[in-house]
């Protein structure tokens, strides 16, 4: 889907590439802004008046459409692949955990700034955003804009949460969120009007419109007129505590944090400015998104977006998924579904009228195996910390015999890292200590001192104990268990006796931020179309989503108040780069820093990348228009669905 924005003023040089996809930007030296253009043939007083609101409107409920939306509305334009529909009917998608409610604001992706569908940074829910020498940011906000309650959203939402949420010690004991820092120092915001908002760092920002974008933003914003009831500085502690006690809060903290979780979108209560509002709190086994009736978005036409009226989630069983999606129970499907079903899904779309798409994938891996270097058991801590170990595990790997059996040989065997369409891109750092080599994996585990085994050749760890290594995973998908069947073969081969172990998602995450496991399986690099100008957060010790070193993210990430700083010379030297990368203003000195980021990322192994580039299927109903058939499929940047709009998809003939 195209959108027709504006992409930078005129003062803007050129365009270069972000994770490896267009995105306007300028020289740190120029200023960029990024606006909506102004459509002299569009009339607000034109506006159609949605028909699932035209009763509430009557009752005086709702305000008429010329009223609910922006002055200078979001205006969407057919192109070739995205045209202009009717509004009506509810989406369905299948969702495994209830805590995926939060894909009401993941695939509504409504931003501040946020990706098109080739990766473009365009202004959504802002009219104007000026960029100065990457330091300087100014935010205009459209005028006549409402929460989904219909109270007027200004920069009163953005001082409300600077200044009464990140400013108060209760609310907020670390500080300023990481988010907003740069090199330890936060920025000067400034409230310049109702529409208009300035943040201000002393030193070059290169994440913050990234981080505006991203599919887990960073709210700078929250509901002022909605969350000020549960603040101490705007209730009587009386008051306010009979709030704590009705909803079995420990106190008024806990409340509050409970009310603005714009993110999880567990809230019905708490107004927003995605597309859809959720009506049913968690836990449930249905959740029902209604249009927001003040959404930002219309149509040339002059109809108000989201099209369809409702977005239903329904509870199932992961394992049930794929049945479900092939019998019709969904109108839009991809979470819970993976290549292996593609053949069963081609199979049954005529029958129940659905469209199988197949879109491309940017991860550095379907899956990989992350050794954890934090891991708690000393005999394995020591172990997983030298890479002779972390190389032997990965020269153990049957790659080809894993792409063959589960992906038809249509995949990229080698490491975690890059794919061939990046400018790094080079053989061997795709398969250094990456091809299946036996002998040289025996060699290894052998100079470590694991000589001795016992009568079934497993070997014997130095105080003891068989060198069993229990790899934990999510559970998600047959390909876990398929994968670590066939790793197991393998690596029996050089000694090494490999159990899989699954457990929910957060159960796991939580092992591996107490450093409990010691080889995980999960997803590869969210993002492997690696360019100058990609921000190296994934490739360096900063997250604690990063499985292979938690506890350095999180140190990190908690500016050193729990986990534990980078121990290891090589991980010292990516968080050097890191900080490198950050402050470089030429594309040549970002090269430079890459290529050795990435040298050291292929030589010590940290993650065990398996095959990438595999197809994911994405299932449509036959009467849900302006999916498309091409596109590619991520996280982070893509939020899944999110860049293509779902709030423009339609159901013909509803």
């Amino acid at each position: 889907m195209i959108f027709s924005f504006k992409n930078c003023s005129k003062t803007t040089i050129g365009t270069v590439f972000l994770s490896s996809l267009l995105l306007p930007c300028a020289s740190l030296a120029d200023a960029v802004i990024y606006e909506s253009p102004a459509y002299e043939s569009f009339n607000v007083t034109e506006m159609q008046e949605t028909p699932m609101l035209k009763s509430k409107v009557a009752s005086g409920d709702v305000l008429p459409v010329q009223e609910r939306i922006p002055q200078t509305p979001f205006i969407v334009k057919p192109d070739g692949q995205w045209q202009t529909g009717k509004q009506g009917g509810a989406i369905r998608t299948l969702i495994s955990r209830s805590k995926d409610v939060r894909l009401m604001g993941v695939y509504g992706y409504a931003r501040l700034i946020g990706y098109d569908s080739n990766l473009d940074l365009q202004v959504d829910i802002l009219e104007r955003l000026e960029v100065e020498d990457q330091k300087t940011f100014t935010l205009t906000l459209r005028k006549g804009h409402r929460w989904s309650d219909g109270a007027p959203f200004t920069t009163e939402d953005f001082r409300f949460y600077w200044e009464d949420v990140v400013g108060n010690e209760d609310l907020s004991p670390l500080g300023v969120p990481a988010d907003l820092l740069v090199n330890g120092k936060p920025p000067s915001v400034e409230i310049l009007d109702e529409q208009r908002i300035r943040y201000s760092w002393a030193d070059p920002n290169p994440y913050f419109l990234l981080r505006l974008a991203g599919t887990r933003p960073a709210f700078i914003y929250q509901p002022a007129h909605y969350m000020k009831q549960f603040h101490a500085g705007f209730v009587k502690p009386v008051e306010l505590g009979k709030r704590v006690e009705e909803n079995g809060a420990r106190n008024w903290v806990q409340l509050f944090n409970r009310k603005a979780r714009q993110y999880k979108f567990t809230n019905p209560a708490l107004p927003t400015l995605q597309p859809w509002i959720n009506t049913v709190e968690p836990p449930s086994t249905r959740f029902v998104g209604v249009r927001n009736p003040y959404y930002h978005r219309v149509d040339e036409k002059g109809q108000q977006l989201p099209y369809a009226d409702q977005f239903i989630l329904n509870l199932s069983g992961a394992g049930l998924i794929p049945a479900k999606t092939g019998a019709g129970e969904t109108d839009l499907q991809s979470r819970g579904l993976g290549f292996s079903d593609y053949t069963y899904l081609k199979e049954n779309d005529d029958r129940f009228g659905y469209n199988v798409h197949l879109w491309k994938t940017i991860r550095g891996s379907q899956f990989a195996l992350y050794p954890n270097l934090n891991v708690q058991d000393p005999v394995w801590s020591g172990l997983v910390r030298d890479v002779r170990f972390r190389r032997a595990l990965s020269l153990a790997v049957h790659r080809r015999e894993l792409n063959q059996v589960l992906y038809y040989g249509l995949g990229q065997e080698g490491n975690n890292l890059i794919l061939p369409e990046s400018p790094f891109y080079s053989e061997d750092l795709q398969k250094r200590w990456a091809t299946y080599d036996i002998e040289k994996a025996n060699n290894l585990l052998n100079e470590l001192g694991l000589i001795n085994r016992n009568e079934d050749g497993i070997r014997m760890l130095p105080d003891g104990r068989l060198a069993e290594i229990i790899v934990e995973t999510a559970g998600e998908s047959t390909d876990e268990t398929d994968i670590l069947e066939l790793i197991s073969d393998s690596m029996a081969k050089v000694g090494l006796k490999v159990y899989s172990k699954p457990s929910s998602r957060e159960v796991l995450r939580n092992r591996i931020f107490a450093g409990e496991t010691v080889v995980s399986l999960w997803y590869g690099y969210e993002n492997s179309l690696i360019t100058p100008n990609t921000p190296p957060l994934e490739y360096t010790p900063r997250q604690q989503q990063s499985f292979h070193w938690p506890m350095w993210g999180q140190y990190v990430e908690t500016k050193g108040s729990a986990g534990r700083p980078a121990d290891l010379p090589e991980a010292q030297r990516l968080e050097e780069l890191y900080h490198a990368w950050s402050r470089s203003k030429s594309k040549e000195q970002k090269e430079e820093i890459w290529r050795e980021i990435l040298e050291i990322q292929a030589d010590q192994v940290y993650t065990i990348g398996l095959v990438a580039q595999i197809p994911q299927p994405v299932v449509s109903a036959g009467n849900l228009m302006n999916v498309p058939d091409k596109a590619f499929y991520n996280w982070e940047p893509g939020a899944q669905f999110g860049i293509y709009r779902p709030d423009g998809f339609w159901l013909n003939g509803n």
